[in-house]
């Protein structure tokens, strides 16, 4: 595979804009709101001809938040900046930032919606 495998990422979400105020409040950005007839999503600031994934918030009928195994790692400067976001912005730390070795730094953190998620950074 010449490309990195993973191109988009979905956090499922009951209260849109409970959630959508945590994210923009513990990453700092303004999320966009996607066009979708079925379902409300609302999308972190990505460009499209750049190497990373993009991804958005997605309320859902019938699609619970939380309780999933996959977490979405977001990338921070320093990853203790956006943890020492988490709790004020109504999320919780599951765990503080802890070294990965020779790959960085990360933290852990349960957004609104019930749903783990991680920062990561060099330093």
């Amino acid at each position: 595979m010449a490309i990195n495998p993973v191109i988009w990422f979905e956090i499922y979400v009951q209260d849109m804009q409970r959630a959508k105020d945590f994210y923009e409040s513990v990453l700092q950005v303004k999320l966009e709101r996607l066009d979708s007839s079925d379902f409300e999503m609302w999308g972190f600031p990505m460009e499209m001809d750049r190497t990373g994934a993009g991804g958005s918030l997605v309320r859902m009928d019938g699609v619970a938040s939380g309780g999933n195994s996959t977490v979405v790692y977001f990338a921070c400067a320093d990853c203790a900046v956006e943890a020492s976001r988490v709790a004020a912005s109504g999320g919780q730390i599951h765990r503080e930032k802890f070294s990965i070795g020779k790959y960085g730094f990360i933290a852990l953190a349960i957004d609104t919606e019930g749903n783990m998620i991680g920062f990561h950074s060099l330093q």
